[in-house]
């Protein structure tokens, strides 16, 4: 998605919710956003609050999930799945997706994928290593 701030990338969570509950028409992107925001019906009530949560700061250390973080990781994947990048985890997608029968599901094993490999970065002050984070989802693939 766009940007760097926070409250503006988080507003879009908002105005693609509100979009989706008056009917009104959405852009792709706020469509594919109100798609992952239906998934998660335990963010409904956060994200009806509106502009009372844009500043809320999520505590891992209280316990807390960020999901405007979570459903970010779900529009990653969905985005990574649009350009098979990197190159082979649309078919790593395929076969999680054989083996578990549950779309959802399969985004949520890739996420722990993605995830880890996002947390190396930081922690490494590098980019993400795309070959790593493959190797990970592949490796979910293909357990039995």
């Amino acid at each position: 998605m766009f940007g760097q701030d926070r409250n503006q990338l988080r507003q879009m969570y908002f105005d693609a919710w509100r979009k989706q509950q008056s009917g009104e028409l959405m852009q792709p992107l706020e469509a594919m956003i109100a798609g992952v925001i239906a998934l998660h019906p335990e963010y409904h009530a956060l994200l009806e609050q509106g502009e009372d949560a844009l500043d809320k700061d999520f505590l891992p250390e209280m316990g807390e999930t960020n999901p405007f973080m979570h459903m970010g990781m779900h529009i990653a994947i969905r985005e990574q799945l649009a350009t098979d990048r990197p190159g082979g985890i649309v078919l790593a997608h395929k076969k999680l997706l054989l083996r578990l029968q549950d779309v959802h599901e399969v985004e949520h094993q890739i996420m722990e994928c993605l995830g880890e490999s996002l947390w190396e970065a930081q922690r490494s002050n590098s980019a993400p290593d795309e070959s790593q984070y493959l190797q990970c989802v592949q490796q979910r693939a293909n357990k039995k």
